[in-house]
């Protein structure tokens, strides 16, 4: 199973999504279960419980995400019955895994695939998010986002031993060339067509940015939860995720960033956005 998961990448975990009655996506435990390579249904019974217990804990309600069901399975000569299962949400989903056996290859490989679409998913659902309505507005929004996450990414990589500003370029670097398979910051430059002195994410559309930022984020809590130490061990990390976070673009069908379209500055955006912000605090204060 782990090597036919391996060729076909994460898909699987994408194959046994179902849609319910009103339209939401869900994953069956008994299937997910067999994909993660658990013998009986009765051994992924701990980690589903694990799973909960750390949905309470992240102040999310249990009702939203996992749902106790009866499901037909097939047993002997054909015949199905009805089984206990569990109706899970894609963060259930993401739960689930990072309570599996990390032993288990399969796991890895869920781990990363819903943390990504987690994350996309997220970024998705953002009040903020949500109520803008052009592309430049999203662009502007994540734009501000990676910057904020970029600092914080900063501090972590210093704790774990990156600090003069030559080393931080390298590590940087390392992110980048996981992310666009191989490519570094000055190679994206000439691929794209940017100057020197052309900020990268400055050209980047919501979709390139979105990827980038959970690049950020995810290395970022990589980096604390880990305790990683090291020069070579932080830029190690950076390059695992985003590497990662390429082979779930490919998965869902994605264009590869570095060969999505650059963009006119976000300079130019904020420059046109300011007045408009403006305008509507005045409006606000009558």
């Amino acid at each position: 199973m782990a090597k036919e998961l391996t060729h076909q990448n994460l898909s699987l975990f994408e194959q046994i999504k179902q849609i319910d009655e009103n339209s939401n996506e869900f994953w069956s435990a008994r299937d997910l279960s067999k994909v993660l390579e658990y013998s009986e249904y009765r051994h992924f019974t701990p980690v589903i419980e694990r799973a909960k217990e750390a949905c309470t804990n992240s102040g999310q309600s249990l009702d939203d995400h996992f749902e106790d069901i009866l499901e037909m399975v097939v047993i002997g000569s054909g015949a199905q019955r009805k089984t206990e299962s569990v109706k899970l949400s894609r963060y259930a989903c993401y739960l689930v895994v990072q309570n599996a056996d990390p032993s288990k290859e399969v796991v890895a490989l869920g781990q990363t695939y819903f943390a990504v679409q987690t994350r996309l998913q997220e970024i998705r659902q953002m009040d903020d998010y949500n109520r803008l309505s052009t592309e430049n507005e999203k662009r502007l929004f994540l734009r501000n986002e990676m910057a904020k996450h970029n600092t914080q990414l900063a501090a972590a990589a210093k704790d774990a031993g990156v600090i003069a500003p030559l080393d931080y370029a390298i590590f940087q670097n390392h992110g980048y060339m996981g992310l666009y398979g191989g490519l570094d910051a000055k190679a994206i430059h000439k691929k794209k067509g940017l100057k020197k002195s052309q900020q990268i994410l400055d050209h980047m559309g919501s979709t390139e940015l979105a990827a980038n930022l959970f690049r950020a984020t995810q290395t970022e809590e990589k980096l604390k939860r880990e305790q990683i130490k090291g020069k070579q061990k932080a830029n190690q990390a950076h390059y695992d995720v985003g590497k990662k976070v390429r082979k779930t673009i490919e998965e869902i069908g994605g264009e590869m960033p570095e060969n999505l379209p650059v963009e006119d500055s976000i300079k130019k955006i904020e420059k046109t956005q300011q007045p408009k912000e403006l305008k509507a605090k005045k409006k606000d204060k009558g």
